[in-house]
């Protein structure tokens, strides 16, 4: 049977009409409201922090055409991690990322993720991280008022500092060296030989350039994005601790949301973290190079050194292990000696 042409037009044109009044019917079905989400870090914008948080910013809005806003606050002006963290338990701040070394003094489970020397390289990290024991610890947060959306990386923490540069153990004796409000952080520095001061980061340039304190660790992105290079001559890398970053959501906030509003923003978490790690890992070696052009004299330091600090640390790894309990630090070594192996 002949069909006349125009009415075939027609009847494609009814029928495209259908699909598209579907589609959009569809998307109007999505539950998406407007949403302004505050997410306060830290570290500057040009920071892999600040990096990953606009990225999850823009995969937000993208995501839910424009309704649910994410507007970064760099440079800690919403107050330290530890600050930032309580007001996202009460609700007054939706999101925001920081170590989850900031939040063991509510989940001592996460100093885990802290035992000096533990990650030998990012690979290992991002299997742990991603895997099991990572969700495990994830899963601590909802009762303490907050939820964990995805881990980045933050980097390897090494020592900087005014006096002299580290070649060996007994160079880091004396040393007043700033790290963050985390018992085992001090621990461990002390342990070393320094002596630790506790302090918020947003206090810690004034600290290093008044001479408060001799030094900090951080990453090298951290100490170029911060211009410790203007008040530390020295760093020396250390490599003690690899730092993570978590994505965090108020639980507040969180509960208020549709299952399709999770959805974005779990969806745009895992994106942006492989976006972030991605420019983190990019950044390290371009950060030392831009560190050594602003004049900071950086070193190496042997193996057979860190293998003393590592010795020097153990009575500290093995306190925080006992305050862990046994199962999960059984089951985190395992699952790193199967990351280990993997590689091989």
């Amino acid at each position: 049977m002949n069909v006349n042409p125009f009415k075939r037009s027609l009847v494609a044109g009814v029928i495209g009409a259908c699909f598209a009044t579907f589609a959009a019917t569809g998307a109007l079905a999505a539950d998406i409201k407007d949403r302004n989400i505050k997410l306060p870090i830290v570290n500057q914008m040009d920071h892999p922090q600040g990096l990953g948080a606009q990225k999850f910013a823009d995969l937000v809005s993208a995501k839910s055409g424009g309704k649910m806003k994410v507007k970064v606050f760099p440079g800690g002006t919403l107050g330290g991690e530890q600050q930032v963290a309580s007001a996202m338990q009460g609700g007054t701040v939706e999101a925001s990322m920081m170590a989850p070394a900031q939040l063991v003094g509510m989940i001592k489970e996460f100093v885990l993720l802290d035992f000096p020397f533990s990650f030998a390289n990012e690979r290992e990290a991002d299997a742990v991280l991603d895997g099991p024991v990572g969700r495990k610890l994830m899963d601590r947060l909802p009762e303490k008022g907050l939820v964990g959306l995805a881990y980045m990386e933050q980097g390897y923490r090494s020592i900087t500092n005014s006096k002299r540069p580290i070649n060996k153990l007994e160079d880091i004796q004396g040393l007043k060296v700033r790290t963050i409000l985390n018992p085992l952080y001090i621990d461990m520095l002390n342990a070393l030989g320094a002596n630790a001061v506790p302090m918020p980061f947003p206090e810690l340039y004034t600290a290093l350039e008044s001479k408060a304190v001799d030094g900090q660790e951080n990453p090298y992105s951290t100490a170029e994005a911060s211009k410790f290079y203007e008040v530390q001559k020295y760093m020396s890398n250390t490599r003690h601790i690899y730092n993570p970053q978590m994505l965090l959501v108020s639980k507040k906030f969180w509960d208020q949301l549709s299952a399709d509003e999770r959805k974005i923003l779990q969806d745009a978490s895992i994106e942006a973290r492989d976006y972030q790690r991605k420019v983190a890992r990019d950044m390290s070696e371009k950060s030392r190079q831009a560190l050594v052009k602003h004049g900071m004299q950086i070193n190496d330091l042997p193996a057979a050194e860190l293998q003393r600090m590592r010795e020097k640390v153990q009575p500290v790894v093995a306190k925080y292990a006992a305050q862990v309990g046994e199962p999960l630090v059984k089951e985190f070594q395992a699952e790193l000696e199967k990351a280990r192996a993997a590689g091989k």
